[in-house]
């Protein structure tokens, strides 16, 4: 009886914090689209941005033709990938590298006596649909990859795609959180978050091959952002695997996005409990 009853309330929490964060994120929508010229352009400016990233890849094989034996399209593929994930992970909580000024500011105290949970609160304040841009450019060079690259495609092949997404999203969501955590304690951590969500996708745009074996045990084995593209993309395009790692290691992406947001939902709850109120 315990045990359902703890369920039902976990459930009723889960419930309760979803519709907080629509609630929030519908409101600064709606605000957003307020102004639709202003929005356009932002929007825009954030494709563009983006769409830097991959022209410096395009200057590097406009010299080169394979970059750490990979090919232009097989590594348009890691960047469509990554990007795609990043950006759904970044509309959805892209937010929480604003913890750490609201802890500073004391500004947090207004979201505790609130009636939501605090972390859709944090994740869904000033949510930016601006960032479709990311999103909107990392599927186009994805699209563009899946034409010229020659994929074997089987049924398992073609359900990988979605899963390879959406996991990734979870692994880079888990990431942000986590960051959130630790900036309860650090308080001006933004930029140490930044360099593993932000850093974390340019480092995986690019192929595993140019980067140094530790670098890659790091974050395959400590942080597993490998698991967001590297490994399940290899399998997709038939190439060796970093490490000498085992072929099934493509389909773990699931269990790692699963495990890393429960080690996330830990570190979050051990974050707010230790907070202090500034008093101001």
């Amino acid at each position: 009886m315990a045990d359902l009853e703890e369920r039902q309330e976990w459930h009723a929490r889960l419930v309760g914090g979803l519709r907080a964060y629509r609630l929030i994120s519908w409101m600064w929508i709606r605000s957003t689209m307020a102004y639709r010229a202003s929005f356009a352009m932002t929007l825009f400016g954030n494709f563009a941005g983006t769409v830097l990233d991959f022209v410096a890849i395009l200057l590097m094989f406009s010299r080169v033709d394979e970059l750490g034996g990979y090919s232009l399209g097989e590594v348009a593929f890691l960047y469509g990938l990554s990007s795609a994930a990043f950006g759904l992970a970044d509309l959805t909580l892209g937010s929480m590298d604003r913890l750490g000024q609201r802890v500073r500011d004391g500004t947090l105290d207004t979201l505790l006596v609130r009636p939501a949970p605090v972390l859709a609160q944090v994740a869904a304040d000033r949510f930016a649909l601006r960032r479709l841009g990311r999103i909107t450019q990392g599927l186009l060079v994805l699209g563009y990859a899946l034409t010229v690259v020659d994929i074997a495609w089987t049924p398992v092949k073609l359900l990988l795609m979605p899963v390879m997404v959406v996991s990734g999203a979870a692994i880079f969501g888990a990431v942000f959180v986590a960051g959130g955590a630790f900036q309860f304690v650090a308080q001006d951590a933004s930029q140490v978050q930044n360099a593993f969500t932000y850093g974390g996708t340019t480092l995986l745009q690019y192929p595993p091959s140019v980067f140094a074996k530790d670098l890659v045990r790091g974050v395959t084995f400590v942080l597993p952002l490998a698991f967001v593209n590297w490994l399940p993309a290899l399998y997709m395009l038939g190439l060796p695997y970093p490490l000498d790692l085992p072929q099934w290691v493509a389909f773990l992406p699931p269990l790692v996005a699963t495990a890393c947001c429960l080690l996330s939902g830990v570190a979050w709850r051990a974050g707010l409990r230790s907070y202090r109120s500034t008093g101001s």
